[in-house]
């Protein structure tokens, strides 16, 4: 199974929900994107990386033709 990492840059509204199952957005800015093949991909943020959500590779799509998600590399 290959991961794919790319360092990427949220600019708008994506959504999730917490593990309270509160619906947030995740932060506007730098971010990692993980994808390894599944129908998920993996949002990480913070400072250190210590957020993080799993999201439907469809909801990725969606924030990218929005210009919501961009990837950088």
């Amino acid at each position: 199974m290959d991961m794919t990492t790319h360092s990427a840059r949220i600019t708008g509204p994506i959504a999730y929900r917490a593990g309270s199952g509160r619906r947030q957005n995740i932060p506007v800015g730098p971010c990692l994107v993980e994808s390894l093949g599944s129908p998920s991909v993996d949002i990480i943020w913070g400072t250190r990386g210590q957020s993080s959500v799993a999201l439907p590779l469809a909801q990725i799509k969606a924030a990218q033709d929005q210009g919501h998600l961009v990837l950088l590399d």
